[in-house]
């Protein structure tokens, strides 16, 4: 037994949890496996996420957009959580999974508790970083230049700040639920302007904005500010900041190979094809 397995069957003795053999998740990673709990009642049980403050997000959610939290230990990173359904949103044509994204950001943005991280604070790392000039990064320097200044100009402004975020809402990261139509899972918490939250629904599914990636981004981008009722600009913004940030993260060397070149190849093109 691995490490990672003995930690999860110390949690099913201690939290009277039992694998649910009969109705496994599909493709589940090592570290989240459906289980039962005491009651016959359908779980999820997940660790690994130690140093994480994902609980923070979904106690506070409470069940409303998002899996409902049964129980925590943050210090060993585990977590029990609602079984939801196994469909996502990557079955559903884009837009209208746009829509339920939409939708969810107004359930999702309550007010943050003060644990989390600010989007304030990873940005201020960010543009301190490249300001000096980081070497590391395959960006062109006109586009760098652009997105630190915009995201400092952002930042700056505390207009809309301190929403809780899920950092990391895409297709995949939604279910489907028999109480309510999808719900929110995989959260990676931030503090902030709600219009942070877009870019992973633009540089997911790519692959299906072939020959029409200007207009596919834009239809996407348009969909889930009209439903959300944000701002275009600032989203646009913050699509563009955090497009440009990602595509730092490809280093020079990763840039020649296939998923380097890939990853650096969408941040670009997505900042370009939102901005007029």
């Amino acid at each position: 037994m691995t490490p990672l397995r003995a930690g999860l069957g110390q949690l099913l003795e201690e939290w009277e949890l039992t694998v649910d053999e009969s109705d496994p998740l599909p493709e589940a990673p090592a570290q989240v496996v459906a289980v039962r709990t005491a009651d016959g009642g359908r779980a999820v049980l997940k660790v690994g996420t130690a140093g994480s403050t994902a609980h923070l997000a979904f106690r506070h959610w409470a069940g409303n957009g998002a899996v409902e939290l049964l129980r925590a230990d943050p210090r060993r990173g585990a977590l029990l959580l609602e079984r939801a359904g196994t469909a996502d949103l990557t079955t559903r044509w884009d837009l209208e999974a746009a829509e339920a994204v939409g939708e969810l950001y107004g359930r999702l943005h309550i007010p943050a508790p003060p644990q989390v991280r600010t989007v304030a604070e990873v940005f201020a790392d960010w543009t301190d970083r490249v300001g000096r000039g980081d070497p590391t990064t395959a960006v062109p320097r006109r586009l760098l230049a652009q997105a630190t200044s915009q995201a400092a100009q952002l930042t700056a402004d505390q207009t809309d700040a301190g929403a809780l975020l899920h950092g990391n809402l895409h297709y995949a990261h939604v279910l489907s639920a028999d109480r309510a139509p999808w719900l929110a899972t995989s959260p990676r918490p931030l503090s902030g302007d709600p219009h942070f939250e877009l870019a992973p629904m633009l540089w997911h599914r790519w692959d299906e904005l072939a020959g029409r990636i200007r207009a596919g981004v834009r239809a996407r981008l348009t969909t889930l500010v009209e439903v959300a009722g944000f701002d275009e600009d600032r989203a646009r913004a913050w699509v563009v900041v955090r497009a440009v940030h990602r595509a730092t993260r490809t280093l020079p060397a990763q840039a020649g190979t296939p998923h380097g070149r890939d990853r650096l190849t969408i941040c670009i093109s997505l900042a370009k094809a939102v901005q007029d």
